[in-house]
């Protein structure tokens, strides 16, 4: 599969999307999420896809809007269309049944940072550096951010990082939160791979049922939380991967989960 602004592989359970404006820094534009979306489709409608990485080509993982491109005139409707277009991706990569890995290098700020948050895991190579700038620059959060950062962070960490905008180091991301690892830049996109691979290895309808329950409980009463851990139970236990995993226990070894 190939787009214009997006790369598109998938191997070994794992679809691997690239952003693809390098000369940008991969900044975002109208066309680029129109593809991401497409390309986020495609990997949740493969069987063979477990599992998302999401990366960026070049110098960066995405630096954020494309001001250079965004200066030239344009109506508020074509405004508001670009703007929802992040709003779209962001909301595709929470509600995907497939978790999404963001493999963060050189920059993520703005929208970059929002569709990392927006992810299941955010792993980050030891010089890359993470930021939400918007207000700094007289604009505002989108994809989520303002519901998302606090969960990850807490109240007082997120607005630290929303108010002061500051770029944090992988370190400091990882301490607080905010990502999930990070690794030495040599070997970085190795790492993000076989992290990916790890995740790819799971039972596919568990870990579907896990994202969606991770992501909403905490806005559900705790019998609503605890009566969907029991359907996914039960619903689990009629699963050929959940004998497997039965199996494979009891025979020492590594289940081989097929999604059925």
């Amino acid at each position: 599969m190939s787009w214009e602004t997006v790369l598109y592989e998938a191997s070994e359970g794992i679809a691997e999307i690239q952003l693809n404006r390098p000369q940008r820094l991969n900044a975002v534009v109208q066309q680029l999420y129109d593809d991401l979306n497409a390309a986020l489709d495609t990997a949740e409608r493969d069987p063979a896809v477990r599992v998302i990485l999401l990366s960026g080509a070049g110098r960066a993982f995405c630096v954020g809007a494309d001001l250079k491109a965004h200066k030239a005139g344009r109506t508020a409707f074509e405004r508001r269309e670009y703007l929802r277009g992040e709003q779209s991706v962001c909301r595709r990569l929470l509600l995907l049944s497939k978790p999404v890995v963001a493999a963060v290098h050189g920059y993520a700020l703005g929208a970059g940072a929002e569709m990392a948050v927006a992810s299941d895991f955010i792993l980050m190579a030891q010089s890359a550096r993470i930021g939400f700038p918007e207000i700094s620059l007289g604009n505002f959060l989108g994809g989520g951010v303002t519901a998302l950062l606090p969960r990850l962070v807490g109240l007082a960490k997120a607005r630290e990082l929303v108010f002061l905008g500051e770029k944090i180091s992988a370190e400091e991301a990882v301490a607080m939160g905010l990502a999930n690892r990070w690794f030495p830049d040599e070997g970085f996109a190795d790492h993000c791979r076989q992290f990916a691979l790890k995740v790819a290895a799971k039972a596919p309808f568990s870990m579907q049922l896990a994202k969606d329950q991770l992501n909403t409980a905490s806005d559900r009463p705790l019998d609503a939380t605890l009566t969907a851990e029991l359907e996914g139970m039960m619903f689990c236990s009629t699963t050929k991967d959940w004998q497997e995993g039965i199996d494979a226990f009891a025979e020492k070894r590594q289940p081989m989960f097929r999604g059925q």
